[in-house]
């Protein structure tokens, strides 16, 4: 589809102002909904980015790709984390549903409880983190990415609650679970200190990107090492958690999850290098010395 606009632009007209125009001319593409770009499968360009330092002239083209319905990234967020907590917790109760008759079912052990306790601390963490922590690049993301992430959590949840809180669960030892415990509460510090730490690179209201660095804080010394601790310190927290149950679907969600992670921190390792020419050269994408 060819749209024709009228717009006064100059070389320091950037690509939010010719979005805005767009969606002018024609309503229903929301500047959200709209990819520009040099070719017709070239990159992304950045709203920021202006017609001159794109190298864009009299007779040159932009190439708009409808990227379809657009959700915001709140919104998202805190449905993926939301659904865990309520689902966890309902496993957490011994649901007849799932389990049957448990009134001649042993007591509770211990370690259960820790792991509601730990579960339920992540997920409020994550929500308050979303409402009062995180600064995102982009107000929304394709609608599809809602379902998509929250099955991905949701029925996660649903398998590792289900092992956690059966019957039959039985508990390692009490130092595998203190020694898992403390580490999990460790791991959770550190992943909020982070999280602060690049909510402070980004002045509210801007885009502004600068190159994370350690401060004061002491869990933010892996900044030296790495270039995303933040995915460092949550894979930990979910080896922690698995080491304290000892359950084989907990190892399963952390060793997705770190999958997933890992593929996130490589594509941004790359980003810092290429926007940053003064970028730390001896930092790994995730793990210290190794990826």
């Amino acid at each position: 589809m060819v749209i024709y606009l009228k717009l006064k632009l100059t070389p320091s007209t950037t690509l939010r102002d010719v979005k805005r125009g767009i969606s002018q001319a024609e309503p229903q593409a929301l500047p959200d909904r709209q990819s520009l770009r040099l070719e017709p499968k070239g990159k992304t360009l950045k709203d920021d980015d202006t017609l001159a330092s794109l190298g864009l002239k009299t007779g040159s083209k932009l190439y708009v790709k409808d990227l379809g319905p657009q959700i915001g990234w709140v919104t998202v967020f805190l449905a993926e984390y939301a659904g865990p907590l309520f689902i966890y917790l309902w496993f957490y109760q011994r649901p007849w549903l799932f389990y049957g008759d448990t009134s001649q079912s042993p007591p509770v052990q211990h370690v259960v409880h820790l792991a509601a306790g730990c579960y339920t601390f992540h997920y409020a963490k994550r929500i308050l983190e979303t409402l009062f922590v995180h600064r995102f690049s982009h107000a929304t993301m394709p609608i599809m990415n809602l379902f998509k992430n929250c099955s991905y959590y949701w029925m996660f949840t649903a398998y590792v609650a289900y092992h956690v809180n059966h019957p039959l669960f039985t508990s390692p030892s009490i130092v595998q679970v203190y020694a898992g415990l403390a580490a999990f509460v460790l791991s959770e510090v550190g992943n909020l200190s982070i999280h602060v730490a690049l909510r402070n690179l980004r002045p509210p209201g801007t885009k502004v990107r600068r190159i994370p660095v350690a401060t004061g804080n002491p869990y933010t010394a892996l900044f030296n090492f790495v270039s995303c601790p933040n995915y460092t310190y949550e894979f930990l927290s979910w080896v922690s958690f698995t080491v304290m149950t000892q359950c084989l679907p907990a190892a399963l969600f952390t060793f997705a999850g770190m999958y997933q992670m890992t593929i996130w921190a490589l594509g941004k390792h790359r980003n810092y290098k290429k926007e940053f020419s003064n970028y730390p050269k001896q930092r790994k994408a995730i793990l210290p010395f190794l990826i």
